[in-house]
């Protein structure tokens, strides 16, 4: 069952790999189709995944929490209940390992004993500072290989639940067995097989075992030797990280653009099987790999605010701190025009598909909550809510989705790790500052002409006269020009001294600034400049 891309013709699916300096870009593609979409820059450290050891530097019995450093700008969060290492353990559905519903409670008292100030400990990145936060960390390490994890400090010892043919957990079962005897493994380590090991042979989890036993020892070896704060294992690359994780049997192939980077993942490849090293392909053309598949383009579209559907409707997308608010229109949809319910059916099952495909192109997690186009019939809800557990299922992080509500809402959540890709490439718009919008040339006239009558106001108040001059960005001076003109001639005619405006082409549309002759500024709103 090893490798079985090579006989398998449909789908096709390949792993594209954009590797430069400043970035590494991973895409996989779906018979032409964008799927999935990942970012890394070789320049920043890789978190996630990474062993530390680090020093407590604080205890907060009230949030049950701990705060630790480890050498990054901000201090990990630790739980009181990741800061001992669980000796039963468990794995969750994505070959990860997490901890049981109950769990042994830790007093204050006990915490404050074994973890003072100022103390080592040991942890794991889980997920990554994201927005105001620090990394989040357990002291339940977890190394994954190719076709195994191995969990020191834990006792278990079995299958991934995801392995459903009863026949091949007892085979793994046994390779299991035969393998810690073998390699005479210590009891405080677990070890689980992964998905991906269904069908592999013990040849293949003795190599790949014996590889995890060199990343403890090197791992024990600097625990002891370097000094907290460090990191004690390092997450391997994007690019290691395609052959351990994704090269399953539904990859067809594997095509990368960096010679040097086509090199070292051929040799970790190889490491499993000489099919497996074959199935990564080097990529000469003249065109940027991406370009050449057509991938770069459907990035760019993956990425805008509102996504297109093939039916004629759309989504509209909005990230924000708190949670991400999708919106499904049915746009230029016309659908059967014998029944309006099956139309928005149709328009909702092909949402609920791309959504899925959005939160993992972009990364995206936390709270997501889905404005479905409201449909009336119980068994057409049920349909939708089907589609998309289904089209979940692909999803390398953990997902759970409530069924419709009342309102017409789905929500769900989605394990986040790390910052999303959009927060990852792009930043806030200094000309709107993250808003998407400015002020019309209407709020701006307002504005002006609120704050002019005011420093008028006081002028005539202190019994004097001063010219004052308005500099303005060339919009809003069109606006006064115009429609707010004869406004302006009764606000002048009020008041002695001279009011004149003053376009100035580089002005950002919401700023504006009244002064005197002189210069002297009364009242300044806003950047000076435009981009």
């Amino acid at each position: 069952m090893l490798f079985g891309w090579f006989r398998r013709k449909t789908p096709k699916r390949e792993i594209l790999v954009n590797a430069e300096k400043l970035e590494t870009r991973v895409a996989v593609v779906e018979n032409g189709k964008l799927e999935e979409f990942q970012v890394e820059h070789p320049t920043e450290e890789r978190l996630v995944g990474s062993i530390f050891k680090g020093r407590i530097q604080n205890l907060e019995h009230d949030l049950q929490a701990a705060f630790v450093d480890i050498g990054l700008k901000k201090n990990a969060f630790l739980h009181y209940w990741d800061m001992l290492p669980d000796e039963e353990g468990r794995l969750d559905e994505d070959d990860e390992p997490s901890h049981p519903t109950r769990r042994r409670r830790i007093s204050n008292d006990e915490i404050s004993r074994r973890f003072p100030s100022g103390s080592e400990i040991v942890v794991q990145v889980t997920k990554g500072p994201i927005g105001t936060k620090g990394p989040r960390v357990t002291a339940n390490l977890s190394i994954p290989g190719r076709y195994l994890v191995m969990m020191p400090g834990c006792r278990l010892r079995g299958v991934s639940r995801k392995i459903g043919d009863a026949k091949e957990r007892v085979r793994l079962k046994k390779i299991l067995d035969r393998l810690v005897s073998k390699l005479k493994m210590p009891e405080d380590i677990g070890l689980i097989v992964r998905t991906v090991g269904s069908g592999a042979s013990s040849t293949a989890f003795v190599r790949d075992l014996r590889n995890l036993l060199d990343i403890w020892t090197e791992l024990q070896d600097n625990i002891r030797n370097k000094s907290a704060p460090c990191v004690v294992y390092q997450e391997p690359d994007l690019v290691e990280r395609i052959v351990r994780d994704w090269l399953t049997e539904e990859i067809d192939r594997v095509v990368i653009d960096d010679t040097a980077a086509y090199d070292r993942i051929r040799g970790v490849a190889a490491r499993i099987s000489r099919r497996a090293r074959n199935a990564i392909t080097h990529y000469e053309g003249h065109l940027p790999i991406f370009d050449h598949h057509g991938v770069e383009r459907q990035i760019e579209e993956a990425f805008r605010r509102k996504v297109m559907l093939k039916s004629g409707g759309h989504l509209v997308i909005d990230e924000t701190e708190a949670m991400i608010a999708i919106d499904v229109n049915t746009g230029r949809h016309r659908g059967n025009k014998n029944s309006q319910e099956e139309s928005i059916l149709e328009v909702n099952l092909e949402a609920v598909e791309e959504v899925a495909r959005q939160l993992r192109l972009r990364n995206i997690g936390g709270l997501v909550v889905l404005d479905l186009i409201d449909m009336k019939a119980r068994k057409h809800q049920s349909a939708v809510h089907k589609a998309m557990r289904a089209a979940l299922k692909r999803d390398r992080a953990r997902t759970n989705v409530l069924p419709i509500s009342e309102l017409g809402l789905m929500e769900m959540t989605r394990q986040r790790q790390e910052e999303s890709i959009q927060s990852q490439m792009y930043i806030d718009c200094p000309y709107c500052r993250g808003h998407g919008l400015i002020k019309s040339p209407l709020a701006i006239s307002v504005d002006i002409q609120r704050q002019t009558a005011a420093i008028m106001r006081k002028c005539k108040l202190d019994g004097r006269e001063i010219d004052l001059q308005v500099h303005i960005a060339p919009a809003v001076l069109e606006r006064l020009r115009t429609e707010d003109e004869q406004m302006l001639i009764d606000l002048q005619g009020q008041y002695t001294g001279m009011l004149s405006f003053k376009s100035e082409p580089q002005r950002h549309p919401e700023s504006f600034a009244v002064t005197d002759a002189a210069g002297k500024v009364f009242y300044s709103v806003g950047e000076h400049k435009t981009l």
